[in-house]
């Protein structure tokens, strides 16, 4: 305990992580095991120890090191409970969560079952922090009315601070929304006060009359505006759904007398629904009515991949594990993205498995059923609800029986047949114990396979073989490369000991050795290594250094010194390294043989020059 006490919090909560980390892997029953025993023996040591901290002067000495071994053996137990208990900040529990795939669940069951220890062996502050209100609240998700309760039994609960630090977290929210223009914000602030919630119609209504209360035009509020303008607009009530939940917002037109205006987003602001869009005809008021519809077949295909999206996790869950749940997601009109928790990878047998499940239940013409009710209502009923989600207490529920059910604001089909047909695209790992599957629904797969079709069409026709025939006519190509590629280099290395050859003529005399450094057009590394060894045999008592350029941008350099050269203190390596450097590079090697390389070709001459010098030096 005493090192915990003196620790700071930061790397006591980094320690945790790291400890954390490891326990992922560990199988859920057998942690809670664990822990349950860990509990008892606390229990043991404490009823051992008697809490006497004061050891008589007169005990004896056999009696102070039985005190002293029970008081280390406690303090290891508390230093295990210690760790288990030690609060995280929010911060770190959602690393934890989103991080390393540490569940939630567990991590509540934890608190729950260590709560016994706290006044044992927490000091009142430390207490404090174990049953910090809002960090817990906020990203534990640990009740408020259950720390409460805690307070009854002695536990001081700083509710005031609680509610400041939930304010503090709206506030931050609230500034890291980035769907509106900041100067867009601050004038919805401004009008606020004059102009009423935009009311949604679009779940029953794909178009409906409407009336402009506010017009925006770079964020600066505006009574009218021009055809070509780009346009914020805000209006009474709309059937344009706003980018809320992952789905994205509507497209459509706002028409009128004389008035046309192509809205290409909708996002939610406050209570507010911004229309973007561009004026194609006609003059804009603020007053004006209009009739706004939404763009049908551009909502049909946005509700058949959000319907897909809850077939999807209902697959997951079935297939994979129950356990499953959703981390993020993206609805649009040409594909999905799910985002989900699993501490595993998943197999290609059971991404066709997820994909035929989400396929049959498309076929068997489930009705979707939308229901409008209370919140307790609907998680008694089992309605799943997103992790970290804040809900209404009156709520949206879309039920598939006997395949889904999902708190869901968003907009669906109402017959599972609407969605036509599901393919997934791709399944990935995008953290650690988080997965990714991106898929598409309806007249996207025709898209997707009419791509597809193109391409083995013009591979089919380019190969002269037919579509099933393609794999393998692509394996027979990559054999026939691998094996002109391998003919090829062993030609280089056949012309480069034929230039080798010649270069013989150039090798010097110093007195008992021989030296000879030369260049070598277009020889790649390894054959310039080997040309450089057979040089040095056919010499003998002496040392090689050759240089190529086998590519642009590429500099090779070997060098091989004979045992007697070595002795005389030159080494291969530094000498190679050294003039690799005047080439933009570097490298070494054995005493014996070294290669190096460089970027610099214009510095070849240069590097091989200083090569000859310090050869001439050492052997003169």
């Amino acid at each position: 305990m005493e090192r915990w006490e003196k620790a700071s919090e930061e790397p006591q909560r980094e320690l945790v992580l790291r400890e954390l980390e490891g326990l992922v892997e560990i199988p859920q029953q057998i942690l809670k095991e664990s822990l349950a025993d860990l509990k008892q023996k606390q229990q043991l040591f404490l009823q051992q120890s008697g809490h006497n901290q004061n050891l008589s002067e007169q005990a004896t000495s056999l009696e102070k090191k039985v005190w002293a071994k029970r008081e280390v053996l406690l303090d290891k137990n508390r230093y295990g409970v210690a760790r288990a208990l030690l609060p995280l900040s929010g911060r770190d529990a959602f690393v934890l969560y989103d991080t390393y795939g540490f569940p939630l669940e567990l991590t509540q069951e934890i608190a729950d079952d260590y709560v016994y220890f706290d006044s044992s062996i927490f000091s009142p502050d430390q207490m404090k922090k174990l049953v910090g209100c809002y960090e817990s609240f906020d990203t534990h998700g640990f009740p408020m009315e259950l720390r409460q309760e805690l307070a009854e039994k002695g536990f001081n609960v700083d509710t005031e601070g609680f509610e400041t630090e939930m304010k503090a977290q709206r506030d931050r929210a609230k500034a890291a929304h980035k769907t509106i223009d900041l100067t867009v914000q601050g004038t919805l602030d401004e009008l606020a006060e004059r102009i009423h919630a935009t009311e949604f119609l679009g779940y029953t209504q794909p178009s409906s009359q409407a009336t402009v209360e506010v017009l925006l035009v770079e964020g600066e509020s505006v009574e009218s505006a021009d055809a070509g303008t780009q346009v914020q607009v805000i209006l009474n009530q709309t059937p344009f759904y706003a980018e809320s939940g992952g789905q994205v917002g509507d497209r459509g037109y706002l028409s009128g007398d004389s008035i046309l205006v192509r809205i290409e987003d909708v996002k939610k602001e406050s209570a507010f629904s911004v229309h973007f869009g561009r004026i194609e005809r006609g003059t804009l008021h603020v007053g004006d009515t209009v009739t706004a519809q939404i763009d049908l077949a551009y909502r049909r295909r946005v509700q058949a991949h959000h319907t897909a999206t809850h077939l999807l996790q209902a697959a997951l869950k079935k297939i994979v594990d129950d356990s499953i749940s959703q981390a993020g997601s993206l609805v649009a009109f040409d594909r999905l993205r799910f985002d989900f928790n699993c501490p595993r990878t998943i197999t290609a047998a059971e991404v066709q498995q997820i994909e035929e499940q989400v396929n049959t239940w498309i076929a068997e013409a489930h009705i979707a059923n939308t229901h409008v009710m209370g919140l307790t209502e609907a998680k008694e009923r089992g309605a799943i609800a997103m992790f970290g989600e804040k809900y209404s207490e009156t709520v949206r529920v879309l039920d598939v029986p006997g395949v889904s059910m999902e708190l869901c604001g968003g907009t669906h089909v109402s017959n599972t047949t609407e969605i036509g047909i599901f393919k997934i695209v791709s399944e990935s790992g995008v953290a650690a114990g988080i997965r990714r599957i991106e898929a598409i629904a309806g007249t996207a797969v025709l898209e997707y396979l009419n791509v597809r079709d193109t391409v083995v069409r013009e591979l089919s026709d380019r190969f002269k073989v037919k579509p099933e025939e393609i794999p393998d006519r692509i394996a027979s190509l990559q054999a026939e490369l691998k094996t002109t590629q391998k003919q090829l280099d062993a030609l280089k290395g056949q012309l480069a000991f034929a230039k080798a050859d010649q270069l013989l003529t150039q090798a010097e005399s110093i007195g008992n050795f021989k030296i000879l450094v030369a260049s070598l057009a277009s020889v790649d590394p390894e054959s310039l290594k080997t040309v450089t060894e057979q040089l040095l045999q056919k010499l003998g008592e002496g040392a090689v250094v050759l240089g190529s350029v086998p590519e642009e941008g590429k500099v090779s350099l070997a060098a091989a010194f004979s045992p007697a050269v070595v002795k005389r203190g030159l080494q291969a390596g530094k000498v190679v390294g050294a003039i690799a450097k005047l080439c933009g590079g570097g490298g070494g090697g054995r005493p014996n043989l070294a290669q190096a390389g460089g970027r610099d070709a214009s510095k070849l001459p240069d590097a091989l020059a200083e090569a000859r010098n310090q050869l001439l030096t050492g052997l003169s």
